[in-house]
């Protein structure tokens, strides 16, 4: 039946039609039983980390060869702390309440119709990743407990890592009764691949990328599978002319400096100009200590002087995932929200401020997933938000926005009871 067919159209094929089996199967499973299989998948990771460790070792040495970025090789590198959070992660999901089968609604028509708006499994779900292999048993974990099958895609950088961590997972949801097939993983990094899942509509519901904006615009040229997104993570720090400004430098050096590759971390930070004097000069000091190189407009590079380089348009608009930040002055709370709604990408966005009518505002003004007040946008995160696990980050409005945890990985559908009721 493949005669023709290219191979990754035929792998696709193959891996699709299993998960399709897997998913009817997973949909019915138990609540205890994906427990069970969580916390031994849990269990499993943690005794097998030096297997993982090794398998890491050897992404790690040929990353280094290949010439990826620090910020790159941090979000790659895997050590016993790393493994035992995601040992932890899956722990986290088997403790939180099943959606599957939660009643959304119910209601009675006058005609005695009885109809229940009822949570179900999305059924296969395709995850295409880069860099960190912490995906693979995030993104599996959520699948298995919300009763959905997937299949996984990770980038070449981390190929032997992922193959590991699917490895352990199998074996051990194999043995609790989770039906086969429920997790797999693409183990060729043929970038055909990507465009074969893309186009696999008749098994994938749905496809959620994690990894930089090329690789999803990729994916969504010529997609037929819905693609769940979020295209870059450019979040800013908007410091208010009434913040308390030793909060403001604690929030901004942990929203740049934290963890600087990730999609959460600052890019741009927002200064009002009657705080801007007292403000910028100790905190340039904070940056330039940490190795922060940073853009700034004429008024930045006034306070910075030399240290500060020129930033242009297309610097507001460039997710770094580095420790490289831009830096504006603006005169005004509304001009900080036009700018973050130009420049953004409606991924995380922060205000500094002790003004409850300004934070109001730029909580409602924000065109962004998450908006904070006072709180570094490092905790857009499914496990931060006490969620569990993440699957992504979705900077849609359809069907997910925001983390996506258990709830975003359900659809729903409409059960009827009647007693013999015909339509007249």
């Amino acid at each position: 039946m493949f005669q023709g067919m290219s191979p990754a159209k035929q792998l696709i094929d193959d891996l699709g039609r299993k998960a399709v089996k897997a998913a009817h199967r997973l949909a019915v499973c138990s609540t205890e039983a994906k427990n069970e299989a969580l916390e031994a998948m849990a269990n499993a990771l943690e005794k097998q980390i030096s297997d993982i460790v090794t398998a890491n070792d050897r992404d790690m040495y040929a990353g280094k060869e290949g010439g990826l970025s620090e910020a790159m090789l941090d979000r790659l590198k895997l050590n016993e702390k790393r493994i035992s959070s995601m040992a932890q992660g899956l722990r986290e999901v088997a403790a939180l309440p099943d959606p599957v089968g939660e009643v959304i609604k119910e209601w009675t028509r006058p005609n005695g119709l009885r109809f229940r708006k009822v949570r179900v499994p999305l059924g296969v779900v395709g995850i295409i990743f880069e860099s960190r292999p912490n995906v693979t048993a995030d993104a599996a974990s959520l699948c298995l407990k919300a009763g959905n099958a997937c299949i996984l895609r990770g980038g070449s950088e981390a190929i032997h890592s992922n193959i590991a961590i699917a490895k352990i997972l199998n074996e051990t949801t194999a043995r609790h009764g989770i039906p086969d097939h429920s997790i797999q993983m693409v183990e060729v990094t043929d970038r055909e691949v990507v465009k074969a899942m893309a186009r696999a509509d008749q098994y994938l519901a749905c496809i959620v990328p994690r990894g930089g904006y090329g690789l999803i615009r990729a994916i969504q040229e010529g997609a037929t599978v819905p693609v769940i997104k979020h295209l870059e993570g450019i979040c800013h720090v908007y410091v208010d002319k009434d913040a308390d400004l030793e909060m403001a430098r604690r929030v901004t050096i942990n929203a740049k400096c934290q963890r600087p590759g990730v999609c959460n971390a600052m890019e741009t930070l927002l200064v009002h100009s009657d705080v801007a004097g007292e403000f910028l000069p100790p905190l340039l000091k904070d940056l330039q200590a940490r190795k922060v190189e940073v853009r700034g407009d004429e008024h930045v590079r006034r306070i910075g002087g030399g240290s500060v380089i020129p930033v242009t348009e297309k610097d507001f608009r460039t997710e770094w995932l580095d420790l490289i930040l831009s830096i504006r002055i603006v005169d005004s709370l509304d001009e900080a929200v036009k700018h973050i709604n130009t420049y953004g990408s409606h991924h995380s966005d922060s205000i500094i401020t002790r003004d409850s009518k300004s934070a109001k505002a730029f909580l409602d003004e924000v065109d962004s997933s998450t908006v904070y007040h006072n709180a570094s946008t490092r905790f857009t995160d499914g496990g931060e938000f006490g969620l569990g696990a993440e699957i992504g980050i979705s900077t849609d409005r359809l069907h997910a926005r925001g983390p996506m945890a258990l709830e975003e990985l359900t659809t729903y559908k409409y059960q009827v009871f009647g007693d013999g009721q015909i339509r007249e």
